[in-house]
């Protein structure tokens, strides 16, 4: 007996019209449906007149135990969709782990597009569209939540996050402290409903604005990229480098660090607080 398929379904985040005939088509036609929240799915389907479909619950707590149940009922030659409440399942989703799963079980899986409130509140931001990047959601850890903003402290490329209305606030001061006030921000909230909004303005005239505004509805965050190094900074990295190697040098000689720092700052015009920055740095990445 072949295997199954299992199918990736995305469904609407809002108007109920975006559901493709192609979508329509999978969810009457597959055996059973996985569902982010069978609850919800049973509610889609009816309000879209599809047939009721057996269905088992697949989330974010119990998606090591029911992926190999889904598994299994594939390899057995079942079609199977995964849908989320609401959007492309798979995506900053716990279904990438039963994609990665059937992957390697050689099951096919085939993506049915659909709604991604990603890439719609990107095309109406009004910012760069050409390169981006998706971080999803914040942490909640603030140790985590930090660390994730200082590796995206170059990040030229467009950025993209979600967040929840109670943790919005918090959220764009957060963006601001590690990116600027003045960076560029469009938010978009409620997408494809009835109050769907998109707000195009700065970091600190966003907190401004929602501190007389009640967040409200599901936001999805495109904040301006970096803007590119100048040749001039590129060219001051460069020195760093260079007086950094001379430094490693006369180190390995038998100098001090600090008396290494001092002769190469003072023969190279390289600044000796920023030469000693950086080549603590470095040093950090050799422990590591």
């Amino acid at each position: 007996m072949s295997n199954g398929t299992l199918y990736l379904v995305a469904t609407p985040i809002g108007n109920l019209g975006d559901l493709s005939p192609r979508a329509r088509e999978v969810l009457s036609s597959v055996d059973f449906l996985a569902a982010e929240d069978t609850r919800v799915t049973h509610k889609l389907l009816t309000a879209l007149s599809l047939p009721r479909k057996p269905m088992i619950s697949y989330y974010e707590h119990n998606r090591r135990a029911r992926g190999e149940e889904v598994l299994e009922r594939i390899l057995a030659g079942e079609d199977c969709a995964l849908v989320t409440d609401a959007g492309t399942p798979a995506v900053s989703d716990p279904g990438e782990d039963l994609v990665a799963l059937c992957a390697e079980h050689g099951v096919a899986v085939i993506p049915v597009p659909g709604a991604c409130a990603a890439v719609c509140a990107l095309a109406a931001s009004g910012l760069p569209t050409g390169r981006w990047c998706f971080e999803g959601f914040l942490s909640v850890n603030k140790k985590a939540r930090r660390e994730h903003l200082d590796a995206l402290a170059g990040e030229t490329r467009t950025m993209i996050f979600y967040e929840a209305p109670h943790k919005l606030r918090q959220t764009l001061s957060d963006l601001a402290a590690a990116f600027g006030a003045e960076r560029r921000l469009s938010l978009s909230r409620e997408l494809t409903k009835l109050h769907e909004e998109t707000l195009r303005m700065t970091l600190g005239e966003a907190i401004a604005h929602f501190e007389q505004t009640p967040p409200r509805g599901e936001f999805v965050l495109i904040l301006e990229g970096a803007p590119p190094q100048t040749p001039t900074e590129q060219s001051e990295t460069e020195r760093l480098s260079a007086a950094a190697t001379e430094v490693r040098r006369l180190i390995e000689a038998g100098e001090t660090q600090k008396d290494a720092v001092k002769t190469v700052s003072a023969a190279s015009g390289v600044k000796k607080n920023a030469l000693y920055q950086y080549v603590l740095a470095l040093a950090d990445d050799l422990d590591t």
